[in-house]
């Protein structure tokens, strides 16, 4: 397939490598093309993949209209930053290709998932590609495994599937993609206590109750409870809250350890969904009467200021009740 990835951060190069190591024709775009000249001179993504040779076979465009004769787009722009994309593309986006959303957020202002706003955009529903996928292992090789939801999954799986990159099919686009989209705000919870230095019990039972408040949303809005226990929900979770490569469990323990959020994300060159989507998740679950009250604190930590330490005591403080 002629592939059309949309965005050169790490995750995006990530996914143009497995492409292109099955034989897909790769084209990835991005926004600033001093960085895509970097990249093409020295055949490899500093800024995002350090260290990582990119194939010579992957070509990188700052334009639009290169889209024009795609196969596949995956778009994997940073939340803040997609519905632009999908605009700058639209004009030159073939009817027939299929489109891959492999973004992990939700729109700051109209609290929209990723899938919506490209239907917003787009007037066509969009696949979903979630899991436990840190780019900077995808990259390497590590063997990953990861799910794709949409009515052509069959289709997609096959372009991904490769020898460390297996590939599962769902029929739960939305539970698929709530799941990808909320833990980051439960991953910043995780590095909250890792940066106070508590024990395994806390964490533990920080992210078993975020898996139950990403479920109790999940499924008000429609998903299917069995999702959460699969790759996009229990097993990202865990990849993002524990590993050392998750932005967002990063930026919760310098949190923890008393930095200020300015001090943190203003010598970050790439994103913290988490941080981005805290009022967004917050707010999406008032609008349906969903009670999440870690996504609650984070948000309060992230937004005014909190004490982490005191957002602790508040939660463990709540009535008591059943599990």
């Amino acid at each position: 397939m002629k592939a059309f990835v949309i965005g050169n951060g790490g995750w995006g190069t990530a996914l143009g490598m497995v492409l292109a190591s099955n034989g897909n024709q790769v084209t990835i775009w991005g926004p600033f093309e001093d960085e895509l000249k970097g990249i093409r001179e020295t055949g490899e993504n500093a800024t995002y993949l350090p260290g990582v040779k990119v194939p010579s076979e992957i070509q990188w465009t700052s334009n639009p209209a290169d889209v024009s004769n795609a196969d596949l787009v995956v778009v994997v722009t940073p939340s803040r930053f997609y519905r632009s994309s999908l605009q700058a593309i639209k004009p030159h986006l073939p009817d027939s290709a299929l489109i891959v959303s492999a973004t992990k957020g939700l729109d700051e202002v109209t609290h929209q998932r990723m899938s919506e706003v490209a239907y917003d955009v787009l007037g066509r529903n969009v696949a979903i590609l979630s899991g436990p996928s840190h780019a900077e292992e995808v990259a390497r090789g590590v063997p990953t495994a990861v799910t794709i939801a949409s009515e052509h999954a069959a289709q997609i799986q096959q372009a991904f599937m490769g020898k460390s990159f297996r590939v599962y099919t769902s029929d739960d686009p939305l539970g698929v993609e709530i799941g990808g989209t909320l833990k980051n705000v439960i991953a910043v919870a995780a590095g909250i206590l890792d940066g106070m230095e508590l024990g395994d019990n806390t964490k533990a039972a920080l992210m078993t109750r975020g898996l139950a408040e990403i479920t109790r949303l999940g499924v008000c809005l429609g998903a299917k409870p069995e999702t959460f226990s699969g790759l996009s929900g229990i097993g990202d979770l865990i990849v993002t809250c524990a590993s050392h490569h998750s932005r967002n469990r990063s930026v919760g323990e310098r949190l923890g350890k008393g930095e200020t959020l300015e001090q943190i994300m203003g010598g970050m060159k790439q994103v913290a969904e988490g941080i981005w989507n805290a009022k967004a998740a917050r707010d999406l679950a008032a609008e349906h009467h969903i009670e999440m009250p870690i996504t609650e604190e984070v948000c309060k930590i992230v937004e005014e200021g909190k004490d982490p330490r005191q957002a602790l005591t508040d939660l463990m403080a709540r009535d008591p009740r059943a599990e």
